[in-house]
């Protein structure tokens, strides 16, 4: 049996953002997924003992996240991840590039070593995972800004659109290169309300 702590566990943070994507009639569904269906199956309207509901969606639907069993056979799946790789710190940066996130502006913020790293780009301003409508023109990760990012062993990648890769580039180099190395990508992230900054 463990001692009893000594100290509070529980951790206080001045300001939480919640920086998920609303599943619902305006979620934003990436081509040839299914799209998000919410389903009554008892209601309390109608009489019946309780609301129950029926949900069907694809894994990519809203937020979410893409591990290297993504890409890879035989790679790890979520339920093999230990928890502690999903409590990180966290660094949000913000982009000005309107089409690509690249390695120069990277190198002109400065890439913290060993941080999650959360790229708030024109996605988040222009309400394009909420429109309901996907949009091929996202701002999405080059290459050689994913390299830097790997040098600098950020453990999470995490972007506020449904790739990190361009639309039209169906070999997905990009998530390939990142699973690879073993992060992890957040996509679908809604940075609009969060300031560039430090965060867990």
């Amino acid at each position: 049996m463990n001692p009893e702590p000594t100290k509070s566990a529980v951790i206080k943070y001045r300001k939480l953002y919640d920086i998920s994507v609303v599943l619902g009639d305006q979620t934003t569904v990436y081509p040839d997924d299914s799209p998000f269906v919410l389903k009554k199956t008892m209601s309390l309207a109608a009489g019946e003992i309780a609301d129950v509901s029926e949900l069907r969606l694809s894994a990519h639907s809203g937020t979410h996240l893409d591990l290297p069993a993504h890409f890879f056979r035989g790679s790890p799946t979520t339920e093999s991840w230990p928890l502690e790789k999903f409590v990180l710190p966290a660094r949000v940066l913000r982009i000005r590039d309107p089409s690509s996130i690249t390695r120069r502006e990277l190198e002109q913020k400065g890439v913290p070593e060993k941080e999650a790293l959360l790229f708030k780009t024109a996605n988040s301003e222009s309400g394009l995972l909420s429109s309901g409508v996907f949009s091929e023109d996202y701002v999405s990760l080059s290459m050689e800004a994913a390299e830097l990012c790997l040098k600098k062993k950020a453990p999470l990648l995490g972007l506020d659109c449904s790739s990190l890769d361009r639309y039209g580039d169906f070999s997905y180099p990009v998530h390939r290169k990142v699973l690879r190395n073993g992060t992890l990508i957040l996509e679908n992230i809604d940075l609009k309300e969060v300031p560039e900054g430090h965060y867990t």
